[in-house]
């Protein structure tokens, strides 16, 4: 994924703000993973529902994400977001949020998402993103995918679904698969409450019903985690400590 852009001089920038509420911290106080999650989807809903850019004409499928949390929101209560489009190609766009937390927190997020047409097929952007075209600035939306597969020979867990994963599009929402990442990591290296580059692979939809197993290694220093079902690598996260 390409370095963290600034927020354009020109061009549509989305702003909205979240309470940060108990259902969305871990013990220690700590905004978790996938309660950013919630909020970037959210903003982003919001933002492409404002300009006709969302359902049910349209439809944005997460490809990649890559969330830098550089001051960990450890007594933050309320966090600004602003939003904007980073890059976009034919069929892709890339956003870019902000997130800058009351108390200190600070979290810099890229992504690339894969658009549909109201056929859930891949379907090219065309006219009318004019104002995320003018922010993106001319930068290309890239849809390779980065994170490597884990070894053949790592050990697996089971990773049961539930029916509150599953968003209107029949498929696990983004924001769980954090969940598992938290479970996971819990109490272990590296540590959530330290800067952290936290980084995902979307490779195919999980949905419910699947067998998925978690796949866990450590490579280059980081710790990453699979969701597999079967032979098949569904995505890839990979939770790197942040100088």
């Amino acid at each position: 994924m390409e370095p963290l852009v600034p927020p354009p001089s020109s061009g549509r920038i989305f702003r909205t703000s979240a309470r940060i509420r108990l259902s969305d911290m871990e013990s220690t106080g700590r905004l978790r993973l996938d309660a950013i999650a919630r909020y970037l989807q959210d903003a982003a809903t919001d933002d492409v529902e404002e300009t006709g850019w969302g359902a049910p004409e349209h439809l944005w499928v997460l490809r990649s994400i890559r969330i830098d949390v550089i001051v960990p929101c450890l007594a933050d209560q309320r966090i600004a977001i602003a939003t904007w489009g980073s890059g976009f190609s034919a069929l892709a766009a890339a956003r870019r949020w902000s997130l800058e937390g009351d108390r200190g927190g600070g979290i810099e997020v890229d992504s690339v998402w894969i658009h549909l047409g109201p056929d859930a097929r891949p379907a090219r952007i065309g006219a009318g993103f004019d104002a995320y075209a003018q922010a993106a600035g001319g930068r290309v939306a890239s849809t390779r995918l980065l994170l490597q597969a884990p070894p053949k020979d790592a050990p697996r867990m089971a990773w049961p679904l539930r029916m509150t994963d599953v968003d209107v599009l029949g498929h696990v929402n983004n924001a769980a698969y954090w969940s598992a990442v938290e479970h996971q990591l819990h109490g272990r290296e590296p540590d959530l409450r330290a800067p952290v580059r936290a980084r995902l692979d979307y490779r195919h939809p999980l949905d419910l019903g699947e067998d998925v197993e978690l796949v866990e290694w450590s490579e280059n220093g980081g710790w990453d985690l699979a969701f597999v079902v079967g032979d098949v690598v569904k995505a890839v996260a990979v939770i790197d400590p942040l100088a």
